[in-house]
């Protein structure tokens, strides 16, 4: 194995990350290690290393670099780290990945109790994961891996024919970095017999236990030519580093056996909203907003359309569910707006009071409008009431 590395390293280091750059990068079509492709201006892997040097306790950091390119990783290595170089270390990767992350995990000094694996090609991952994951491996002792609910219909198929679809509620989506105890990954990967898609698959597969937290919608990985060009929107748009924006939309019926409740309001006298909860529709939309901003799914996936615990459930349960779902990944709102749209009940005389029970809830700025369709559709036609919201999240 060859090993590059500075000659003053320092080894009292008990917290690691390996970060794997090793990759050939051709399904990305640039002709060229995946991780020294410039994403807005500035190599993949210099934008994966960022964060590291940024958390409040010191990591040592090992990079698996190709054989030919571990001079120019050295370069990147020391002018990201900084006065923090002297807690790394480039070493040449293997034949494959698993190979590479093992060169990696013997490069750590004896110090280190906990190591996270991470892919370069995940390089717009925050800080607050790598703090996560850290947190959650001194925590439960195990594996730990971000993950992210799974949005999307998931079907099972063979050749061209589906099959069946599957039940996404108990899927996620799994991320890097991947957490755990150095000496039990160690070991894992000495008596692995197989090849694992991720880290998280070795250790499970040698009997060790993964948990899960929270993913980041910034943390995708970078493997096609469109996943590049989503990058340097997320880089050009500022999202990966601070702000992000998300839309949500909701639609309920009128039921006058209901009680009329929009905007965390009750407005006695009006016929009520038709739904499984309280069917407050302002309410819903402000929460599949604030969803949205974090890449979290939609109201639907997270809470369920027919789940007996939110039968007539408030809309500041929702609400409240999507602040803390954003917390949980480093993000608080910064504001929020909301249109309802619909012929009654007649919110002008109540705005401001509806704005404020909402920014109770958000804790921030709502701004809230209303309009009618002109007679036109079942909102004009007095059917149903519908509201559209947009929220701004930014990094707490």
């Amino acid at each position: 194995m060859t090993q590059h590395s500075t000659t003053t390293a320092r080894t009292d280091a008990v917290r690691a990350v390996v970060v794997v750059a090793a990759g050939s990068g051709t399904r990305l079509g640039i002709g060229t290690a995946k991780a020294f492709v410039p994403v807005a201006g500035r190599v993949m892997l210099a934008r994966a290393l960022e964060p590291l040097f940024t958390l409040a306790e010191p990591v040592f950091v090992v990079v698996v670099a190709p054989d030919a390119l571990l001079g120019q990783c050295r370069e990147i290595v020391d002018d990201v780290a900084g006065v923090a170089s002297a807690y790394t270390a480039v070493v040449a990767g293997g034949v494959d990945r698993h190979a590479s992350v093992q060169a990696g995990l013997a490069a750590l000094p004896p110090s280190v109790e906990s190591v996270l694996v991470h892919d370069a090609a995940r390089c717009l991952t925050p800080a607050s994961q790598f703090q996560a994951v850290f947190d959650a491996v001194a925590q439960h002792g195990c594996g730990i891996v971000p993950a992210l609910p799974v949005t999307d219909t998931v079907k099972r198929v063979s050749d061209d024919v589906v099959l069946e679809t599957v039940d996404r509620s108990s899927l996620v989506g799994v991320q890097t970095p991947q957490g755990f105890p150095l000496s039990e990954l160690r070991a894992a990967y000495a008596t692995s017999t197989q090849s694992e898609t991720d880290d998280a698959g070795v250790f499970q597969a040698a009997g060790g236990t993964v948990r899960f937290v929270p993913g980041d919608a910034d943390a995708f990985k970078i493997t096609t030519a469109w996943d590049l060009r989503r990058a340097e929107a997320v880089v050009a748009g500022g999202a990966g580093l601070s702000v992000r924006v998300g839309l949500g939309m909701d639609v309920h019926a009128f039921d006058a056996t209901a009680p009329c409740r929009v905007g965390l309001l009750d407005f006695p006298g009006e016929p009520g909203l038709a739904g499984h909860s309280d069917g407050d529709a302002v309410a819903h939309a402000v929460c599949d907003a604030l969803l949205s901003a974090g890449g979290l799914g939609d109201i639907g996936s997270r809470f369920g359309t027919s789940d007996p615990a939110y039968a007539g459930a408030t809309g500041d349960v929702f609400v409240r569910g999507a602040v803390q779902a954003l917390a949980s990944m480093g993000l608080r709102p910064e504001r929020v707006t909301v249109q309802v749209i619909g012929n009654h009940p007649r919110i002008g005389a109540r705005r401001e009071e509806m704005q404020d029970a909402l920014a109770a809830v958000v804790g921030a700025p709502v701004a809230v409008s209303g309009t009618t369709t002109d007679g036109l559709g079942f909102t004009g036609r007095g059917e149903g009431l519908a509201a559209i919201a947009t929220a701004v999240v930014h990094r707490a």
